[in-house]
């Protein structure tokens, strides 16, 4: 029996060749019929060079086990959420590798309604079938068939705003070459249709799965020049930057400075709370006294959860929230399957800029100065456990609250810091902010990483 490594916490991800290749995807097809005996399922790839190829490895499989096919096409993740949650299927496959390097690959799958499938929902069963690669004889294969389904849901999208409120605006739209360029063509096409007096400058737009401009992952400081020197150069209201497989979007003010996924929390959350007074929000542990300041002051319920997107829609549907988000970027909704989109948070702050009639940099500046933060800063350890053991037991007696969710959530009088071993790399992940105390949240961050790096 061949132990497969490409199965994660959350989905599959592995390097070309040895960890993922066509013979694995087959029986990731094969697992996933047997485990869930769906009689329909629908599958979409992004635009790397071996997703193709992937893709129809894993369609053979599901057609062995007897499940029929809807593949449509090219797609970002959230496409195929969509087309779960629309579509008469029960479940969906996007084979995509969003960040990862070049030689990567690897697949996100969900269930019906697109519900997700992570290694406490299904993965591990689905990951053990097909490492023993034996499985079960079927009366009939399934049928394979394309399916257009971009307009159906751009149309979803187009319900999240009101045509009438916006006012003239030119956003650069950075794709990074990934799978985002065809969905924003076509909602430049329904804004010119609606007299929506938008200006979409397009960089680095067409998909291209060699990356010429670099693996989009804006999360990285490095990859964020290109859109921040466009809209300083065209003078645009604001910038977007999407990760490959667009379910994460990056913002960018008038000024071409990133946002940090942090303070857009607190914004949606109080754009969500005008339409739906005092509905749930969900926030994760890492950085969130903004986003419960902001829920509050709107008539809102703040609920923590554990992050990771298993975690944040679970917690969703049990508390039947309007909005999650988290400070990577990912944002989840509740009339969107409770799953996340990078198409949404746009959308929505776009309007709300229009509404405001503010600029992007005005409507988050009081809320970067009043809860400065560090951003994430990850540290390879080769004891993470023993340093994280080691940051506990400097701080512990001095801690007002001491929470472990998720990792170790430690809160003092007037900043607070969580610190916790990743699910996906070997890294240690840490985040502070303080109560409008830049210089504070700057002295703690460094007293932390100094004592977290000791030895």
């Amino acid at each position: 029996m061949q132990s497969l490594t490409c199965f994660k916490a959350y989905d599959i991800r592995g390097r070309l060749g040895d960890e993922l290749n066509e013979d694995i995807a087959y029986r990731i097809g094969r697992a996933y019929a047997e485990h869930l005996h769906p009689q329909c399922i629908v599958i979409g790839g992004d635009v790397r060079l071996s997703s193709e190829s992937l893709k129809m490895a894993l369609a053979n499989g599901l057609q062995d086990g007897g499940v029929d096919v809807i593949d449509i096409g090219m797609t970002g993740t959230e496409e195929i959420y969509f087309a779960a949650q629309s579509l008469p299927v029960d479940g969906g496959i996007e084979v995509t590798a969003s960040h990862n390097p070049m030689d990567y690959n690897g697949m996100k799958l969900v269930r019906e309604g697109a519900r997700p499938i992570s290694g406490n929902s299904g993965l591990r069963e689905i990951q053990q079938l097909a490492e023993q690669n034996e499985f079960s004889p079927v009366e009939k294969c399934g049928v394979y068939r394309k399916q257009d389904h971009l307009s159906s849901y751009v149309d979803h999208l187009m319900t999240y705003i009101f045509p009438e409120n916006f006012r003239p605006l030119k956003i650069v739209v950075n794709s990074g070459n990934g799978a985002a360029g065809h969905v924003i063509d076509e909602i430049e096409r329904r804004f010119q249709d609606l007299n929506i007096p938008v200006t979409f400058v397009k960089v680095h737009h067409e998909a291209d799965g060699n990356f010429p401009n670099g693996i989009p992952n804006p999360l990285l400081p490095e990859c964020r020049a290109d859109t921040s020197k466009a809209v300083v150069e065209h003078q645009a209201d604001f910038g977007i930057a999407w990760d490959g497989d667009f379910d994460r979007c990056f913002l960018f003010d008038e000024t071409g400075a990133f946002i940090e996924g942090y303070y857009i929390v607190g914004l949606l959350a109080e754009a969500f709370l005008k339409k739906h007074p005092g509905s749930k929000i969900i926030h994760d542990p890492r950085l969130f006294w903004n986003t419960i300041d902001v829920v509050q002051r709107a008539g809102g319920v703040p609920i923590l959860s554990k992050t990771g997107h298993a975690f944040i829609k679970e917690r969703m549907r049990r508390e039947d929230a309007i909005y999650g988000g988290e400070m990577s970027a990912h944002h989840y909704f509740k009339t969107f399957g409770y799953c996340d989109s990078g198409m949404i948070p746009w959308l929505l702050i776009a309007e709300l800029l229009c509404v405001k009639e503010m600029r992007l940099s005005q409507t988050v500046q009081k809320t970067i100065l009043a809860y400065p933060s560090s951003g994430e800063i990850n540290s390879k350890l080769d004891n993470p456990i023993e340093a994280i053991t080691r940051i506990r037991n400097a701080f512990k007696d001095d801690a007002r609250v001491v929470d472990e969710t998720d990792g170790i959530s430690m809160e003092f009088v007037d900043w607070r810091f969580n610190l916790r071993y990743s699910n996906t790399e070997p890294v240690v992940r840490l985040n502070v902010e303080s109560k409008a105390n830049s210089s504070l949240m700057e002295n703690k961050t460094t007293d932390i990483l100094t004592l977290l790096r000791k030895g």
